[in-house]
């Protein structure tokens, strides 16, 4: 028959010496067991969505963007977004295909009549690309833009008639 107290006694790693089995002890010899960085254990995804949340808004923020997507999704966005309770979509115009450890973007933009829409371009690229790569640890291949339209500063916003009066 074993004694208790050897029983709950743990070998040091060099093994010519016992110790009492205490929690720091399990758990020194937990992470040896597993081997590695406990953080390294298992899998992070990263949905398609989140990144075209990122994108959107780093998008938006460069100086010559007007708004995102083409007429129609404009204009369907502006009537959603008049609904009570509706939220803007961050995602308009712009799709994400998201894979392990790459993504690549697809943006649609309409820009400020006036700006360099090369120098707008670099900039959303730039933007979109360190916003995504800081926030998910995802590589961006690439980032195509379209380039849908051009504000005009005479033009009015796209915004459908009130049906009630």
């Amino acid at each position: 028959m074993t004694d208790v107290t050897e029983q709950n006694r743990t070998r040091t790693p060099e093994g010519d010496k016992d110790v009492p089995e205490t929690p720091a002890t399990r758990r020194a010899q937990a992470t040896r067991r597993g081997g590695g960085d406990p953080a390294a254990r298992g899998r992070t995804t990263i949905a398609d969505g989140v990144v075209e949340k990122i994108a959107g808004l780093a998008a938006r923020d460069v100086l010559g963007v007007h708004a995102m997507g083409g007429g129609l999704s404009r204009t369907f966005g502006a009537m959603r977004d008049r609904v009570p309770g509706g939220t803007k979509s961050v995602t308009r115009g712009v799709k994400a295909e998201v894979g392990e450890v790459q993504t690549a973007l697809d943006l649609e933009i309409v820009v400020d009549y006036g700006v360099s829409i090369t120098d707008v371009a670099r900039a959303v690229r730039e933007n979109v690309v360190g916003a995504v790569e800081r926030m998910t640890g995802l590589e961006v291949v690439e980032v195509n833009i379209a380039v849908s339209d051009v504000k005009l500063p005479e033009e009015e916003e796209e915004e459908p008639e009130p049906r009630i009066q």
